[in-house]
């Protein structure tokens, strides 16, 4: 499974960052190979339509889930349709977050 967290740093010792669409970076975690990647996020300064933009990078990736703090109505319209699950947490580190997803211990956001 290829899990994006909205981060405010490169590694799985950052921050989570709570905003989906204006995150500095997107941290892309395969639980399959335990491999990560660090992607700055490429719409970060544009002046809007952010959200939508940043669902449309996050299908392009072939993402199955997003943990992020809260997620925009314009990309929760784009991301649900897509069959993404999406996962509301209210901050924490990269790499907790990921084991807490592992373990089956987040709740899925509808």
């Amino acid at each position: 499974m290829r899990v994006m967290i909205t981060s405010r740093g490169e590694n799985l010792d950052s921050q989570m960052d709570e905003r989906y669409g204006r995150s500095e970076y997107f941290i892309i975690y395969d639980t399959d190979s335990d491999s990560f990647e660090a992607v700055k996020n490429p719409f970060l300064n544009d002046q809007g339509g952010v959200g939508i933009s940043v669902a449309k990078f996050t299908l392009e990736k072939g993402i199955d889930a997003i943990i992020s703090g809260s997620f925009g109505p314009n990309a929760q319209d784009v991301l649900k349709g897509s069959g993404i699950k999406l996962y509301s947490v209210k901050g924490g580190v990269v790499s907790e977050l990921i084991n807490s997803l592992k373990e089956g211990k987040l709740e899925e956001f509808k």
